[in-house]
């Protein structure tokens, strides 16, 4: 399972930070960081969500408001 997160999509609301610790604030952008993750495109990042963290991830993009966040499975279908 995986993590996108479209960081120029983010608009700071930091729902995703107090779901999933994966997520931290930068206060200096007004935007979430995605800790551990990988540029793949201009502001697109990616990450391999850990053993056990699922629910969390899933969580985190569910609560994003403006749907920053998608999760996708082994098989690259989105779930969330």
């Amino acid at each position: 399972m995986y993590v996108e997160f479209d960081r120029d999509t983010c608009v700071g609301m930091y729902q995703c930070v107090a779901e999933w610790d994966a997520f931290e604030k930068n206060l200096n952008d007004g935007k979430a960081d995605l800790k551990g993750s990988t540029e793949e495109e201009d502001d697109l990042f990616v990450v391999e969500v850990p053993d056990g963290e699922e629910f969390d991830a899933k969580f985190a993009a569910r609560v994003c408001p403006v749907d920053a966040i998608e999760v996708y499975d082994d098989d690259g279908e989105q779930v969330v």
